[in-house]
């Protein structure tokens, strides 16, 4: 991606294209900052810091200025419209939550932020959709299998999805071939480990081998 390509369709197409949204979560300020230089720099276009991250709103604050034009920055585990204020304030260019709450929908919209909400039945996915998201985060992914993604479909082809925990290098194939657009990855592509022990060059390596299989879904 050249610098300004974040800028040239919506945010919902580039989501589409790029497939990845990188979930940082529960990482202390300094690593996540060097994580995220390593996850761009081996290909993730779209990341989100979770709103229980101590720190969040600034982690949001400094990578959209980073980034901008470059990256994606957005903020998960918005529980709430109050939380969304603050992600929205601090520059979160979309939300993500694990529940359906039409509050923080509907502010989203108001905002103008993309909105990427939570959802597990079919009554869920579909009050989500009515509410106004641009993409369905079905979760937990890992408890419900890809067959439950492909089951969704016959009904509810129109609604597009997102796949979020337990998706793989492994098993991303399948989610995709059962109509998931787009991968919420969490620890899977944000290894703590690798964050831990300070090799940020062995993540870097590893979000390309991720990078690199999404694209070719």
């Amino acid at each position: 991606m050249v610098e300004g390509d974040c800028k040239a369709v919506s945010l919902t197409e580039q989501l589409f294209k790029h497939k990845i949204v990188a979930i940082v979560r529960g990482i202390a300020e300094d690593q996540a900052d060097a994580a995220t230089d390593a996850l761009y720099r081996g290909g993730v276009r779209f990341i989100e810091v979770t709103m229980n991250t101590k720190g969040a709103t600034g982690m949001i604050q400094r990578w959209r200025s980073k980034y901008d034009g470059k990256m994606f920055v957005g903020a998960g585990t918005v529980l709430d419209e109050k939380l969304a204020q603050e992600a929205v304030k601090a520059g979160a260019q979309f939300l993500i939550t694990p529940n359906v709450d039409e509050a923080v929908i509907r502010y989203g919209i108001q905002a103008g932020v993309d909105l990427y909400p939570g959802a597990m039945t079919a009554t869920e996915i579909v009050q989500a959709w009515t509410y106004g998201a641009h993409v369905v985060k079905v979760f937990p992914a890992g408890s419900l299998g890809s067959t439950y993604i492909k089951e969704l479909q016959g009904p509810l082809s129109h609604i597009p999805m997102m796949a979020t925990g337990g998706v793989n290098l492994d098993n991303m194939k399948e989610y995709a071939a059962a109509g998931s657009r787009a991968f919420g990855l969490g620890g899977n592509l944000v290894s703590s480990a690798l964050i831990q022990s300070g090799d940020f060059a062995g993540l870097e390596q590893h979000a390309r081998r991720y990078v690199e299989a999404a694209m070719l879904l």
